[in-house]
């Protein structure tokens, strides 16, 4: 594809394709394209202008080798995610043809046919306005309707027909922003599983499309997996966590019979479950269909607009009554009608929230909706989780110890073996420390079965091995140490984590595994101090020596260690009813259950599905310091929203007051009404974190 480089500078190059026009589609594809290449971190595509920015880290050629490789025939094979770019689209143009129209009209047609066109699109604000009346409500409707019946009484259709048109391009608005907002919560809830394991008649496990399963196919499920599709379980046993489907914050057992449901996730264990509905017909499906058909996802803050505009419409009726008795002029009267409170609150609170969302999401931070923003400007209490979250996610092996005569090489070597089989942090601590000490570890033992909370069993030559917690080899297997270990048992160091392995009764080894906390992670719960945050408490599964000396390093107030799944939940409960506002921040299956009882939760990207599926917040990045930008960014937002309030109802209370005394007649203070809404409004649609460097990239853009 031939394309024109119109600017370049360090990591950054803008291009246009060379060609007339570029579909929305064709826009997405591209992106997508253009994202696979290597370096590229990001890529936006105006398809109005055919014009592609990329930002990009290293070669200046690979971008270049990508831009020359690129056609739409090769482009067409690329598996291209949903995107609302089509809808934006379809909105502009809605909006610019509304303001040519009213142009066109104010220019070329007489006044006659003006006068009519007014009368026409009066009657659809009158006739709501009626109806709302009929219901017995005193709402904005009536205002609205009220503010047009008395210019067209009084023959003023230049202010009739701009206080329709103002109306219908906050309605406009307002409809883009829930639609855009329905649609990014529907995308963000949409399930990651293009492929499944379907078992076959003959045993044999198969890897296939999702389109091509059909009721009665047999789909296999392990730990850590999203259930694809509606189903039964035919074989097995798991515990599902199905808090995205139900609410309900612990995971659940299923066995032979027990009906599962798409999007719901395997916590521990594995099963067969037989599909009973195709794609697109699952209760998953269903829920999503329902989010589109809603209005629940609006934020606290755009409902109290909504409340108060309301609220102030009897106040406004009555003002107007009352300064018609008292001067018996209209046009005083007719004036309060033309400032009303309405239109601003309704629609620049939402584009505030909707605005910050957009940031959010650039600043690779995606919410599911406004009210969760809210609720971590709110949180005063924020909760890590230690491994995977405070810690990278990637624990070492630092060193084994034998027991019982036991050879350390080969201990490590049989940990390998049966660790393997299981996509868990620690396992593959194991399995990597092997490949470093270049270990090969051929099957030895006989099936592996995880043991659900607990950890791996298995047979050796006869013998009963089993590998897990000290709660699981030495309470719930009743295993012991061997004679003389009780020293180096003892001398075990604190600071690490322990896997313990004992074979035919008796300790055999114990793995010490050290999980390093993340560098940013002490400067993050030092910032979220500074802004605010009374109390950060660290919960982990860990012992009491490794919890402590990560607590101390991360430099959180509070420590609880030992803790369970259902542990960390209770917890944050009592911390709610204690009336605190609790963020949670999580990224394992055994943090599904606290992050659904916080206020609100928040999951790293790195993390495991289960966790992403049941947060409100999914942080993209791979460290922790965004939490501190999605901090700002709500207070922002809370500052913002409350910033416009203060604006809407002292500007257009002084307008309402300069109207009543006679300063100012309708038409200019309708004009300065709906010319400060239209302001309010994009003064919202501004980044509340943008800085300086990012304002000359956008700046540099715009040429």
């Amino acid at each position: 594809m031939r394309c024109k480089i119109l600017h370049e500078s360090k990591g950054r190059i803008r291009v246009r394709l060379l060609q007339r026009r570029m579909t929305s589609e064709q826009a997405d594809r591209l992106e997508v394209w253009l994202k696979a290449a290597e370096g590229v971190e990001q890529v936006q595509v105006f398809e109005r202008t055919c014009d592609a920015v990329i930002r990009y880290r290293g070669e200046r050629a690979a971008v270049l080798s990508a831009l020359a490789g690129f056609s739409w025939q090769a482009a067409a094979a690329l598996e291209v995610p949903h995107s609302s770019r089509a809808m934006t689209r379809d909105f502009e143009d809605r909006l610019v043809g509304m303001c040519i129209a009213r142009a066109a009209r104010r220019i070329f047609l007489p006044a006659p046919l003006r006068m009519l066109t007014a009368c026409v699109h009066s009657w659809r604000v009158l006739k709501e306005g009626l109806r709302t009346l009929v219901r017995g409500k005193l709402e904005v409707p009536v205002l609205d309707a009220a503010a047009v019946m008395v210019s067209l009484v009084r023959g003023d259709w230049e202010t009739a027909s701009s206080i329709v048109f103002m109306l219908g391009v906050g309605e406009l608005l307002e409809d883009w922003t829930h639609k855009k907002t329905v649609e990014d919560l529907a995308r963000s809830m949409a399930l990651p599983i293009e492929q499944v394991w379907c078992r076959t008649a003959d045993g044999a496990e198969v890897l296939c499309p999702i389109a091509d399963i059909k009721v009665d196919d047999l789909v296999v499920v392990r730990t850590g997996g999203l259930i694809p599709l509606d189903g039964e379980v035919a074989e097995g046993e798991a515990m599902v966590n199905q808090a995205s489907m139900t609410g309900e914050p612990l995971a659940v057992r299923k066995g032979v019979g027990a009906l599962v449901y798409a999007g719901t996730a395997v916590e521990e264990g594995e099963c067969v479950i037989r599909v009973r509905s195709s794609v697109g017909e699952g209760r998953y499906d269903r829920i999503v269909r329902m989010i589109e058909e809603t209005q629940r996802l609006k934020s606290a803050a755009e409902d109290r607009a909504a409340n108060l505009a309301d609220k102030l419409v009897p106040y406004s009726l009555a003002g107007t009554a009352l300064t018609w008795a008292l001067t018996r002029d209209s046009l005083r009267a007719t004036s309060i009608l033309m400032a009303d409170f309405s239109c601003a609150l309704k629609l620049a609170i939402p584009i505030a929230v909707l605005s910050a969302m957009r940031e959010g999401r650039e600043r690779r931070m995606a919410v599911k909706g406004g009210r969760y923003l809210e609720a971590v400007a709110r949180a005063d209490t924020v909760v890590f989780d230690k491994t995977g979250t405070l810690t990278n996610a990637a624990p070492k092996v630092t060193r084994v110890v034998p027991f019982g005569g036991n050879d350390g090489t080969e201990m490590l070597r049989l940990a390998a073996c049966l660790e393997e089989h299981f996509p868990h942090p620690v396992a593959t601590a194991v399995v990597n420390h092997a490949k470093e000490q270049g270990l090969l570890h051929e099957e030895r033992h006989s099936e592996v079965e995880y043991v659900v909370a607990h950890g791996i069993s298995s047979r050796i030559e006869g013998k009963r091995v089993v590998i897990g917690s000290y709660h699981f080899v030495f309470q719930d297997e009743a295993c012991r140490l061997p004679e003389g270990g009780q020293e180096a048992y003892d001398a075990l160091p604190g600071e690490c984590s322990h896997l313990y392995m004992a074979i035919g009764g008796e300790l055999a080894a114990v793995l010490c595994i050290e999980d390093p906390l993340r560098p940013e992670a002490a400067e993050v719960v030092a910032a979220l101090k500074e802004l605010g945050v009374a109390r950060v408490v660290m919960l982990t599964g860990d012992s009491e020596a490794a919890a402590l000396a990560a607590a101390k390093k991360a430099g959180v107030d509070q420590c609880l260690y030992g803790v369970l799944p259902e542990d960390k939940a209770a917890f944050i409960q009592r911390e709610r009813e204690a009336g605190r506002k609790v963020l949670m921040i999580g990224d394992g299956v055994n943090d599904s259950p606290a992050l659904s009882a916080a206020d609100v939760g928040l999951a790293i990207g790195s993390g495991s599905a289960i966790a992403r599926e049941v947060a409100d917040i999914t942080l993209t990045a791979e460290d922790l310091r965004p939490l501190v930008t999605l901090r700002r960014l709500s207070m922002g937002l809370m500052r913002r929203i409350d910033d416009n309030y203060r604006f809407i109802l002292s500007f257009n209370a002084g307008l309402i007051a300069l109207g009543a005394l006679g300063i100012l007649a309708p038409a200019p203070l309708a004009l300065l009404h709906n010319t400060s809404t239209l302001a309010i409004s994009l003064k919202s649609m501004t980044n509340l974190l943008e800085t300086a460097k990012e304002r000359s990239a956008v700046a540099v853009d715009s040429l």
